[in-house]
């Protein structure tokens, strides 16, 4: 297949919003002719290199599909698809975190094999993915299956998080803000980190079902 029918097309929601930027821009009295030069030197480079890279690698990840048997033709009459496509697109314009980049990737990859939820449950997953952080999801990740801290009889949550993130240690204000949102959208099964409880019960999956399937949907297919 020619590789050009795998490319979105080179103008999106983004260049809309672009434009509409730059008139406003441009309608401030004094300012705006200035203020939009800096905006087109400073802002819309790496916005247009974001978008080529995107595409980039959306193309790579479908041409990898292709050659493992899915029909593109038929994919590019699939509109839910499309359309999340489309929206994933908007969304990863909006970041430079990898993990988010390939999380959207991922997401839409399994809608492109059908190993996604229902449409309604995707659209809700993008929007995880945008709203969360890379700390929200490798902390996800990790009560999926936690490794609590070795030689550890009794403690919380907050030791499993600490042994496994080095980087969090010390930082309980932030990572007790991470987990809430986690619960908060139902995600994660335990409402608090400092409940205390035997090793045992440090080990267990704190994910719920819906973390589960969220994980699955931005996890590469198989």
């Amino acid at each position: 297949m020619d590789k050009e029918k795998l490319e979105a097309p080179s103008r999106s929601k983004g260049d809309i919003t672009h434009s509409v930027v730059k008139a406003g821009l441009s309608a401030i009295p004094v300012l705006g002719g200035a203020t939009v030069e800096l905006f087109q030197n400073v802002v819309q480079p790496p916005l247009e290199r974001r978008r080529a890279e995107w595409m980039n690698q959306v193309g790579e990840k479908l041409q990898e599909l292709e050659e493992k048997g899915l029909n593109l033709e038929e994919l590019h009459e699939n509109e839910q698809f499309i359309s999340a496509t489309m929206y994933a697109s908007q969304l990863a314009l909006r970041t430079h975190q990898e993990e988010k980049l390939a999380a959207l990737r991922n997401a839409i990859m399994n809608i492109a094999t059908g190993q996604a939820p229902e449409e309604m449950m995707q659209h809700l997953f993008l929007n995880f993915v945008d709203t969360l952080t890379e700390l929200h999801i490798q902390i996800l990740k990790l009560f999926q299956a936690p490794t609590p801290p070795p030689n550890v009889s009794m403690g919380g949550l907050s030791s499993v998080l600490e042994h496994n993130m080095p980087n969090l240690r010390g930082r309980q204000d932030l990572y007790d803000q991470l987990w809430k949102d986690l619960y908060s959208r139902g995600l994660v099964n335990t409402d608090g980190m400092h409940t205390m409880m035997s090793s045992h019960g440090l080990g267990q999956k704190r994910t719920t079902s819906l973390g589960d399937t969220f994980l699955e949907f931005i996890s590469e297919p198989e």
